[in-house]
């Protein structure tokens, strides 16, 4: 038994929240699967972090008595359909990750608070102190769309073909020397951009005749790379790199089948000087973002797997800003047997450069921007983004 301690600031009081973690336990396939190893893309491979996610549910009504079991027993059923799940990451001859389809299962732990959800908070907001405490490190409704197991559809060219420079790829100078800032205490918070608001920062991004049309999650790239450049205080002569991915499901020829089970992104890129960007209007910003979209095409996205496969480099992340967005995932309707849980969100971000997009309100049209910033930019950061 794990017994752990947060202190929790706030508003109306100080309180100390214990958190007791029982002994880690295997949760198996409830039936029999495919053994054997299992191939993972390049697209697989090349952005692999653990991102961890929290939910709340409402228990009035069922109560807690039988939480772990009704859990155990929708896992146990879960990883017939995506046994890869209930396998281990290995190394293969070629040195690449691979799954080795074991059947042992996933890890569970069941833990108990003591405090009410309501003491926790607003969980939208990535706190790693607080809410990773009530998750344990591990290195529903029936399954409307059968998973597409077999990825090998996205294998690599043999040989490669690499038709692309792929910036996502390239170093930075640090001449800002961002690295030092980094070192100070990193805050994190959360902006909530209602529709009024989205529709305040697309006008914004049009203002100037540059645009003839743009989406909201263009106008608010450009806003938020816009801000955090400004807030770092980036010398005008530095390069300065957006990030950010596009479901490439629907943008392969042919389309990914319908279920596929494994990473469809791709990483697409801007970039310019932190001169550039801050000494012109928004719709330059804007118009980066759509060429970026713009050049992600099947060609596009297999030169990015080619490269992968030819020089294992990963996304550099200096001076470079990685935007994902979650406001199109099903989180909220997540069902483990309480029904949909009336909160949920990341324990933290998997990288300081890294700002999520997480749709947020009863219709999710609402989008919460959640990032982390060095305790001397935020300020900065916060009056920029009051639209």
């Amino acid at each position: 038994m794990c017994v752990f301690g947060v202190q929790i600031a706030d508003i109306r009081e100080k309180f100390e929240l214990t958190v007791r973690q029982g002994e880690p336990t295997l949760v198996p396939p409830a039936e029999e699967t495919e053994k054997g190893f299992y191939f993972l893309t390049n697209l697989d491979q090349n952005i692999a972090v653990i991102v961890q996610t929290i939910y709340c549910f409402k228990s009035d009504e069922k109560g807690n008595e039988m939480a772990a079991e009704v859990i155990k027993e929708a896992l146990a059923q879960v990883l017939v359909r995506y046994y890869p799940l209930a396998g281990r990451l290995t190394i293969s001859n070629e040195g690449k990750l691979i799954v080795d389809c074991t059947g042992e299962g996933a890890v569970f732990v069941e833990a108990e608070a003591g405090c009410k959800m309501e003491d926790v908070g607003d969980i939208t907001k990535p706190d790693p102190d607080t809410l990773g405490k009530l998750v344990y490190s591990v290195p529903g409704l029936p399954i409307s769309v059968p998973p597409f197991i077999d990825r090998s559809v996205l294998r690599s060219r043999d040989p490669p073909v690499i038709n692309f420079p792929h910036r996502e790829f390239s170093e930075i100078e640090d001449v800002s020397d961002a690295t030092t800032l980094y070192q100070e205490e990193m805050l994190y918070r959360s902006f909530c951009f209602d529709t009024e608001k989205l529709e305040r920062v697309k006008k914004k991004a049009m203002a100037d005749g540059t645009l003839d049309r743009c989406t909201t999650f263009e106008a608010l790239s450009g806003l938020v790379w816009r801000a955090r450049t400004e807030a770092l205080k980036l010398q005008p002569g530095q390069k300065t790199k957006l990030l950010f991915a596009v479901d490439g499901r629907s943008r392969f020829d042919p389309p990914l089948p319908k279920g596929y089970f494994g990473n469809g992104i791709v990483l697409t890129n801007s970039l310019c000087t932190a001169g550039e960007l801050l000494g012109r209007p928004l719709s330059f910003a804007v118009g980066l973002v759509q060429d970026a979209v713009r050049m992600v095409t099947d060609e596009y996205m297999r030169s990015a797997m080619d490269y992968f496969e030819a020089t294992r480099a990963r996304p550099s992340l200096t001076a470079t800003l990685l935007i994902t967005t979650w406001s199109r995932l099903s989180f909220h309707i997540t069902d483990f047997g309480w029904g949909e849980p009336v909160q949920s969100g990341p324990v933290t971000l998997p990288e300081k450069e890294v700002i999520l997009f997480l749709s947020h309100g009863k219709e999710r049209k609402s989008i919460n921007v959640l990032l982390g910033l060095p305790s001397s930019a935020m300020a900065s950061f916060q009056k920029l983004m009051d639209i």
